[in-house]
């Protein structure tokens, strides 16, 4: 049984403890939909103020929802359509401090008003993205993007 406890005083080390307790969960594991499921309930846990934490799987060019903790999601998006779709077609992360401004997002949840959406991408293709929503507004940073930009490079390596 797992039993993690994350709740650092700082950024920075909260990130550095989810990356260990992701390493300690996906080391030998193969399969990249529980490793997806687990990582979705480790960041849900400890990450504060999210209201959505889960994963699109690039399935033949489109998002396709895969593990998540959260309310009931959009099922498929469009490479390009929305926050997802905008940063699996980029392959570059998307930080918006305000859900509401972005053009063409797609609100599965109304609470979300703001949103940080990180690719898993290896050897140059992409395998999902990371994506993460907030009722407040403006709720993750560079230091937030940074954390997150180092486990989904971790979880490219385990997808």
């Amino acid at each position: 049984m797992y039993d993690f406890k994350i709740a650092a005083a700082d950024k920075a080390t909260l990130y550095r403890d989810l990356l260990l307790a992701l390493e300690g969960l996906t080391t030998g594991e193969p399969d990249p939909i529980a490793n997806m499921a687990n990582a979705a309930a480790v960041i849900w846990e400890s990450v504060p103020d999210l209201n959505w934490a889960g994963f699109y799987r690039n399935v033949g060019g489109e998002l396709v929802l895969g593990p998540f903790q959260g309310r009931a999601a959009c099922i498929r998006i469009p490479f390009g359509k929305g926050v997802c779709g905008t940063a699996a077609a980029e392959q570059t992360v998307q930080r918006v401090d305000d859900v509401n401004a972005f053009p063409g997002h797609i609100a599965c949840d109304s609470a979300s008003q703001s949103e940080l959406v990180v690719p898993i991408v290896r050897d140059g293709h992409l395998i999902a993205v990371l994506d993460l929503d907030s009722p407040q507004k403006a709720r993750f940073d560079a230091e937030d993007e940074a954390g997150f930009k180092q486990l989904c490079e971790l979880l490219a390596r385990v997808l």
